[in-house]
């Protein structure tokens, strides 16, 4: 991989996202900091004061005003980046609508974190699961090679005229924020222009021709707005697929929606971000002893990736879905474990689910404790029972 145009250097994924906007040339910052946020745009800030990269930093009071300026750069044109985590992106949240709505193209980078209360600086994903219903594109890496990679890709998807859409790239806290690993970076930045140049595909406030922009709709209109966000999140789908295959093609780095390990076990176990590494250890060990597991990886968070996951799944004879946040009062508390559940029963696909909750909190999960839920859920099959609600693993009563 290391060749003419790429340089490979340690980074963790707050760098990797700060890399990712330094080489995508954003023209606008704006952010407030917050842990295990903070040094992503503290480098990315490194990036302006050496001359890196030419773009205005907009030191604001809190994330609210961080993404009302990235509303108002948006606006007229610029290519915008912002980073934030767990209450801070709670505080940004009636602004996330507002930026959706106006169907402006913002990358931001999420470092996932728990909510307070009780106060909690560690990593799950309770914050990004809080915005699903915002109208953002939601991609979750699982290295910091991927989130360098999937910044970049985030401007190539929201930019598309047929999309017109934000989007996050999250990754965990702390786990993943602050823990370095070997990325490949461009050794020049050129390499990306004719993959994403700067073209302004979207509607934007220009004195020369004037417009009015966050109007107030009335009940005769505001439900056509949405549903053409709702038509933009369904046509993202394929520029999504699109865009990584581009990728792949130009940089040799392949990504999916959904991406599989271990293809061809009957049982499988599906999870998102940093803990798929550890579902993988496990998975290789459980192999050797025999026991053929193959694990599933869900990148794509909105849209939520349904065929996909179906064509994946069709022929286990049970799936088990690690989520790492509550969806507090649903039928099944594990935000995805619901969602492929109420997929299975569209398409009258017969497949026992088993939902486990973990690493809540950063609650430390091991290869040891996926082997556990492994064995946990096969017991549950064999004896027969389909279990309706999620297991919390790990939890003390």
């Amino acid at each position: 991989m290391e060749n003419s145009i790429w340089k490979r250097i340690p980074l963790n994924s707050n760098y990797a996202a700060a890399y990712g906007a330094k080489d995508s040339d954003v023209d606008v910052v704006a952010a407030y900091p917050i842990t295990p946020q903070t040094p992503a745009v503290e480098k990315i800030a490194d990036f302006i004061s050496n001359g890196e990269l030419n773009a205005e930093m907009i030191h604001v009071e809190s994330e609210h005003s961080a993404m009302s300026a990235c509303i108002g750069a948006a606006a007229v044109g610029a290519r915008t980046f912002t980073a934030t985590s767990a209450q801070g992106l709670e505080l940004m949240h009636e602004l996330l609508h507002i930026a959706s709505g106006l169907r402006l193209p913002i990358v931001m980078a999420v470092a996932s974190r728990a909510l307070s209360a009780p106060l909690s600086i560690w990593g799950d994903y309770s914050d990004v699961i809080n915005i699903r219903d915002t109208s953002w594109i939601i991609l979750i890496a699982s290295t910091a090679q991927e989130v360098y990679d999937s910044i970049i890709q985030a401007y190539k998807i929201a930019e598309d005229p047929d999309v017109l859409l934000p989007v996050v790239v999250a990754y965990d806290g702390f786990m993943m924020s602050h823990t370095y690993e070997l990325v490949y970076v461009a050794k020049n930045p050129e390499i990306f222009r004719d993959y994403i140049p700067k073209k302004v595909n979207w509607t934007i406030l220009n004195v020369e021709k004037p417009i009015t922009m966050g109007a107030v709709a009335n009940p005769d209109w505001y439900y056509e707005f949405k549903y053409q966000q709702v038509l933009a999140m369904k046509r993202s789908y394929s520029v999504i697929k699109n865009s990584a295959k581009e990728f792949e093609k130009r940089y040799g780095r392949s990504y999916d929606t959904v991406e599989v390990y271990n293809n061809g076990g009957k049982i499988a176990v599906l999870t998102y971000g940093g803990l798929f590494g550890t579902v993988v250890e496990a998975i290789d060990y459980m192999n050797k002893q025999g026991t053929q597991i193959t694990g599933i990886k869900l990148r794509l968070f909105r849209p939520f990736p349904l065929q996909e996951i179906r064509k994946v799944i069709e022929d286990l004879k049970m799936l088990i879905v690690i989520d790492r946040a509550i969806s507090f009062g649903a039928p099944i508390e594990g935000t995805v474990a619901m969602e492929i559940s109420a997929l299975l029963h569209r398409e009258s696909i017969d497949i026992p689910i088993y939902s486990y909750i973990a690493s809540i909190g950063q609650r430390t999960t091991t290869e040891e404790d996926i082997i556990g839920i492994v064995k946990d859920a096969v017991k549950l099959f064999e004896s027969g029972k389909r279990i309706s609600e999620s297991i919390y693993w790990g939890v003390r009563e």
